[in-house]
């Protein structure tokens, strides 16, 4: 039996505080434990990845206490606030970072404790290809040591849809890299046109962001929901008919698999790895819209699906499709399993 010790940021099941990364954590978490491993979690708390000094000497004691050639999996949100205290147990441990985004393309002053990190690992698993990829191509690394997880999705329940198509959905924390304020931008040019729209996510992560969107918002058709999980969630996905996602950057979208699981087509901006998530029906048909990041072409593409009939048909048939093909979160576990197995294979380390 193989064991894991799994440095993971605090709150990781804090139910107020959802995140695509924590959903991703636990869920590998729990799967690498149902397929044999022993898992040692240890959630550290910290303002990461911006940490105090504390949050530092805490994950310091935490990796200096572990015996040497220790298995560790580190999310790449601690790593790359740490990048010093990482280096300092590279050598002696047997680190992978698993990293769910790039930090350094959004802020370049964490590029070179990112480069640190990420070189210094045994190995690096992404959550997307196209996250491979761009590790790869932004910090050099050897390919042989960067391994693509992407997420899984639990099977849901179909949902049905409505003739019109009007009920539109977005399903994320309110800040300005999801691109609330263009979608209200592109739902402000729908004049004629019948719909409503549920924005479902975190007011907390900028409240300020969050109060201005509800300023611009139009009050008989903007739902602002909060945070929902779990049946409330399901409850917002079951009678949609379309999942925009307006975000500027995803590493993969774990929104748009939840959607496709329940057959719901889906509008998302042609960026990262939303395609990825997005796919494709056996056909080759697309289960959605991918457009330009800008208000523009978000009206555009809905005024598209609000006016043609046989456009929704397509794509919901494409939805329908693809959703048969989507792979649960036992294939990630296993995909993260095989990489720690490598790594704790006896020897020296090639980094």
């Amino acid at each position: 039996m193989s064991t894991v010790h799994v440095v993971l940021p605090g709150g990781i099941d804090d139910p107020a505080a959802p995140s695509g990364g924590n959903v991703y954590d636990r869920r590998v978490c729990d799967g690498l434990a149902a397929s044999g491993w022993t898992v040692h979690e240890h959630p550290v708390p910290g303002a990461w990845p911006a940490p105090g000094p504390a949050d530092l000497a805490r994950l310091a004691g935490l990796l200096a206490a572990l015996p040497d050639d220790t298995v560790v999996l580190l999310d790449g949100l601690v790593t790359v606030g740490a990048p010093d205290v990482i280096a300092a147990c590279t050598p002696r441990l047997r680190p992978v970072v698993l990293a769910h985004m790039l930090f350094g393309d959004d802020d370049p002053g964490l590029r070179p404790g990112e480069a640190l990190v990420l070189r210094a690992a045994a190995a690096v698993v992404t959550t997307s290809r196209w996250c491979r990829e761009r590790a790869i191509e932004a910090y050099a690394l050897p390919p042989a040591r960067v391994h693509a997880a992407p997420p899984g999705v639990d099977p849901a329940l179909l949902a049905p849809g409505s003739p019109a198509g009007t009920r539109l959905l977005c399903v994320a924390a309110l800040a300005p890299h999801k691109g609330h304020h263009l979608l209200l931008d592109a739902l402000d040019t729908l004049t004629g046109l019948p719909w409503s729209c549920t924005f479902v996510g975190s007011p907390d992560r900028d409240p300020a962001y969050a109060a201005r969107l509800r300023e611009h918002a139009v009050a008989d058709r903007i739902t602002f929901a909060g945070v929902r999980t779990g049946a409330g969630l399901a409850a917002a996905y079951g009678v949609a008919d379309l999942l925009v996602l307006p975000s500027r950057g995803e590493s993969y979208g774990m929104v748009v698999t939840e959607a496709l699981a329940r057959g719901i087509p889906v509008l998302a901006c042609d960026v990262q790895g939303l395609p990825e998530a997005l796919g494709a029906a056996p056909d080759g048909s697309l289960p959605g819209l991918l457009v330009a990041p800008d208000s523009a072409a978000l009206a555009g593409a809905l005024r598209r699906w609000l006016t043609q009939p046989d456009l929704r048909d397509r794509l919901r048939a494409a939805a329908r499709a693809r959703r048969a093909h989507l792979t649960g979160w036992t294939r990630t576990a296993d995909e993260v399993g095989a990489v720690l197995s490598r790594v704790a294979k006896p020897g020296p380390l090639a980094r």
